[in-house]
């Protein structure tokens, strides 16, 4: 958030390796042993790699797992920085019936009873209010930029430790004076944001109660100003990124050589899989082969990249160079699965009633709207997809039936109504020919035609036919197939275009 006027500084506080602890899980992987590593591309690494097979396997001592961790974590953070535009730090709240949040309670209620008769007794104990104070005169000076000079003195000749123990011998000092300049001390340099905060800590009667909030609204501004730190190192974090990621590998692989195991074989599989799809394209009936065909990296690359949108990340791990993106990327996965699912429904629904509801764009956008509310969350491992689809289903018939009878038609009966119900719910089944279908156009839009052809041979078409599709269900099937109407705009319209 911006600051004004005096409000505008930068803290000395920067964002910790404690701040991004939690992402050092992702190196506790990492192998001890040493295999060899060839760059795709010549111009791809700046050192190359040795045989292994000419050494014996380099023990990774604990240190170096943990110094390629802090690597990670920092790499990750400034990563997160650089790409989450709404990225901020936030406090961790204890849950209040947990264990180590009714621990916390205790001790700082203990602590703020016992400051509290100190400074109650006859005479009073200051000792500990001193230490208070201390702390907070350090805070305070934390928010200062170079040039507060005038500001910075004068935090540190009312704070003086030195000089409050003076008045404290004689009896002379004055708690609430000093709580009252930190406070407005407090008001010239928070955000905007806290300016509420600081109108209730000068409403605060009680001494102590007033030093404890007093903590509470200073961790606040601690916060806002470890983010507007972050808002202010972002442009400079994202041109400088690159680099920063590529450096930081270096070092993860001079300290772990096996820390790119999962990256080397998440491009062999793509590799693979594309010298195949070329050897296939070479024996194709009607394939012209003017020239030798070449592995080309962009195609390689794609196809590695497609992969990811198939990942099953419960039980394969991420290629280490997109770790930091890894919730991006799932949920891009997610959000993928469910406009195929709503692509297939929109076939169905087409293929079975489109003749009925020809011409009809504002129902086909609002059945699309249904099916994608309901299918939020389907991705869940307590969701039930086949009930979800079944839900889908029966709302579905209801909203044409309810457009059939404000046009005065008769609504869909029973059995088409089932049948209807029924295709929508066997989408989830292995081997769904709509599904499939789905499936292949989106490859289509990938440019990877050959692995496509290799995957359609094994197809029936007997219920996929061009601009035709014939569903079956349990029983046998159950009609003759209609023309495929598509909805204006609908994701099957960009996808099908035969």
């Amino acid at each position: 958030m911006p600051f004004h006027g005096e409000k505008q500084c930068v803290g000395e506080d920067q964002p910790s390796d404690s701040d991004s602890s939690r992402f050092s899980e992702s190196m506790a992987s990492l192998s001890d042993y040493e295999c060899s590593r060839q760059s795709f591309t010549s111009d791809s690494s700046s050192k190359s790699s040795s045989p292994a097979s000419m050494s014996p396997p380099r023990v990774v001592t604990f240190d170096e797992v943990m110094a390629a961790a802090r690597n990670l974590s920092n790499m990750t953070l400034a990563h997160e920085i650089a790409v989450n535009e709404n990225f901020e730090l936030k406090q961790d709240a204890l849950p209040e019936n947990s264990l180590a949040g009714r621990v916390k309670h205790i001790v700082h209620q203990a602590f703020w009873d016992v400051l509290e008769s100190e400074l109650s007794a006859e005479p009073p104990e200051y000792e500990h209010a001193i230490k208070l104070f201390e702390e907070i005169r350090e805070i305070l000076l934390s928010f200062l930029t170079p040039g507060g000079n005038r500001l910075r003195n004068q935090i540190c000749e009312v704070l003086d430790p030195d000089l409050i123990r003076q008045q404290a011998e004689h009896n002379a000092v004055d708690i609430q004076g000093l709580a009252n300049y930190i406070i407005s001390t407090m008001g010239k340099l928070c955000a905007p944001v806290r300016d509420d905060d600081i109108r209730e800590l000068k409403a605060t009667g009680n001494i102590v109660e007033g030093l404890r909030q007093i903590f509470h609204v200073l961790d606040l501004m601690k916060m806002d100003m470890a983010n507007f730190t972050i808002r202010s190192l972002r442009p400079h974090l994202q041109r400088q990124l690159v680099e920063y990621e590529r450096t930081k590998f270096q070092e993860i692989l001079e300290e772990t050589p096996s820390a790119l195991d999962q990256t080397t074989e998440w491009i062999k599989e793509s590799v693979n899989e594309e010298l195949l799809s070329l050897s296939d394209a070479a024996v194709t009936p009607g394939v012209e082969n003017s020239s030798k065909p070449s592995l080309s990296p962009t195609l390689v690359l794609n196809n590695s990249y497609l992969k990811l949108l198939q990942w099953d990340y419960q039980k394969k791990e991420l290629p280490e160079t997109l770790m930091t993106d890894g919730t991006r990327l799932q949920e891009l996965t997610e959000k993928l699965n469910q406009l195929k699912i709503i692509a297939c429904l929109s076939l169905i629904t087409n293929n079975m009633v489109g003749a009925i509801t020809e011409g009809l764009p504002e129902l086909a956008n609002r059945l699309k709207r249904i099916s994608a509310v309901l299918l939020e969350g389907m991705n869940k491992e307590t969701s039930n997809l086949k009930e979800v689809l079944n839900s889908v289903g029966v709302q579905t018939c209801v909203e044409v039936n309810k457009s059939l009878t404000e046009r005065g038609l008769p609504t869909l009966n029973a059995e088409v109504q089932a049948n209807l119900v029924g295709q929508f719910s066997s989408i989830e089944e292995e081997d769904n020919p709509i599904w499939t279908l789905i499936v292949c156009m989106q490859k289509v839009e990938s440019g990877s035609s050959q692995v496509i052809l290799r995957e359609l041979r094994p197809l029936s078409w007997s219920g996929v036919k061009r601009r035709r599709v014939k569903g079956l269900e349990p029983g046998g099937q159950w009609g003759e197939a209609l023309p495929v109407r598509w909805p204006e705009r609908s994701y099957l319209s960009i996808m099908l275009c035969w």
